[in-house]
C-alpha cells in the first residue's frame, strides 16, 4: 500500500513541478550540450533544457523518506546514499558542461574515481548489513562465492550500468522509457522480499513517468547525467539487493546492447580504422538507415520489454 502511495505521490508532484522547473531552467540558460557523439541533425536539441533528473532523484528520496520514517534502516540509507551520490556526480558534470559551453565536463578519470569511492562505501555498508560475496547463477540456481572479488564485480556493475544508461540517453524518451521498463521486473521481485527497495522503486517509477510526459517527443527537458548516472546506479544496487546480478544483464539488455556495440566499435576502429556499425551509440545507426526518431524510440522500448520479460521469466525458473 505504501508503495502505491509513493508512486502516485511522486507522479503527481513531478507532473505539477516539471513545467515550473522547465521554466526556471530556461531563465537560467540551462540548455543541454548535445553529446559529441550525436548526429548533426540532433544538434538542434541544444535548445532543450537539461537537469531533468534533479526532480526524479530528489522527489523519490523525499517521498519515500516521509513514508518510511518509522522504519528507516541501514539498507534504506545505503540506497539513498548511492542514488543521491551518483545524481550529485552527474549534476556536477552537467553543470560544468553548461558553464564551460562544451562537452568535456568532468574528466573520465575523476568520474571513475568518484564512482569507485561510492561503490566502495556501498560495499562496506552491504557487508555490515549481512550481505555476502556470493554470485547467484540463474536457471541452474547455483551460487558462487567470489570472496573479495565480489567487490570488484560490484564496482564494475555500478560503473557499467550508470554509464550504460548515460549512453542510452540520446533521443526523446529513449533512456527514460527503457529504464522504466527495466525497473518494473526489479520492482515485482522486490515486493515482499525487499520492502525498502520496493517502496523506493515505486517512488522512482512515479517520478520517472512524470518526467517521461515532458521528455517524450518533442522533449521539453532532458534528464542529463544527473538522471542517467543515478538511474544506472539504482539498477545496479537493486540487482545486488535482489541477488540477480547475472540476471540483470538480461533484464537490462538494452543498456548492455548499447554499451557493447560502442566498445566493439571503438576497439575495432582503433586497430583497423574500420567501423563495424554505421554509428554508435547504436540507436543513431537506425536514424542513418532512414528511421524516424520516434520509431527508433518505440523499437527500443519494445526491445527493452522483450529483455525484461525474458529476464523475469528466467528468474522464475
Amino acid at each position: 500500500m505504501i508503495g502505491y502511495i509513493a508512486f502516485v505521490t511522486t507522479f503527481i508532484l513531478g507532473f505539477i513541478l516539471y513545467p515550473r522547473f522547465i521554466a526556471f531552467l530556461k531563465t537560467s540558460l540551462a540548455q543541454q550540450e548535445v553529446s559529441e557523439y550525436a548526429l548533426d541533425e540532433f544538434k538542434e536539441k541544444e535548445k532543450t533544457v537539461t537537469f531533468g533528473g534533479v526532480l526524479f532523484v530528489l522527489l523519490p528520496i523525499i517521498v519515500s523518506f516521509v513514508l518510511s520514517i518509522k522504519s528507516l534502516n541501514l539498507k534504506y540509507i545505503s540506497l539513498i546514499i548511492v542514488y543521491l551520490s551518483y545524481g550529485l556526480l552527474g549534476f556536477i558534470d552537467d553543470y560544468k558542461i553548461i558553464k564551460e559551453g562544451k562537452n568535456d565536463g568532468l574528466s573520465a578519470k575523476t568520474k571513475l574515481m568518484v564512482q569507485f569511492i561510492i561503490a566502495a562505501i556501498f560495499y562496506a555498508l552491504y557487508l555490515k548489513m549481512g550481505g555476502d560475496n556470493t554470485l547467484r547463477i540463474p536457471i541452474i540456481n547455483a551460487s558462487i562465492d567470489l570472496g573479495y572479488f565480489y567487490f570488484a564485480f560490484v564496482v564494475f556493475m555500478f560503473m557499467a550500468y550508470s554509464n550504460a544508461v548515460n549512453l542510452t540517453d540520446g533521443m526523446d524518451g529513449l533512456a527514460s522509457g527503457t529504464t522504466i521498463i527495466a525497473l518494473v521486473p526489479l520492482l515485482i521481485m522486490a515486493v515482499g522480499v525487499e520492502p525498502e527497495l520496493a517502496i523506493f522503486l515505486f517512488a522512482v517509477l512515479g517520478a520517472l513517468f512524470a518526467f517521461l510526459v515532458y521528455n517524450y517527443a518533442p522533449a521539453k527537458i532532458f534528464m542529463g547525467d544527473v538522471g542517467s548516472l543515478a538511474l544506472g546506479a539504482l539498477f545496479a544496487i537493486a540487482s545486488v539487493y535482489l541477488k540477480i546480478e547475472v540476471l540483470s544483464i538480461v533484464i537490462g539488455g538494452v543498456f548492455v546492447y548499447e554499451t557493447v556495440t560502442v566498445v566493439i566499435q571503438q576497439v575495432v576502429f582503433k586497430f583497423t580504422r574500420k567501423r563495424v556499425f554505421k554509428y554508435t551509440p547504436i540507436h543513431y545507426s537506425f536514424i542513418i538507415s532512414g528511421w524516424k526518431e520516434h520509431r527508433v524510440v518505440h523499437f527500443f522500448w519494445i526491445l527493452a520489454l522483450v529483455f525484461a520479460l525474458i529476464g523475469y521469466w528466467i528468474g522464475l525458473i
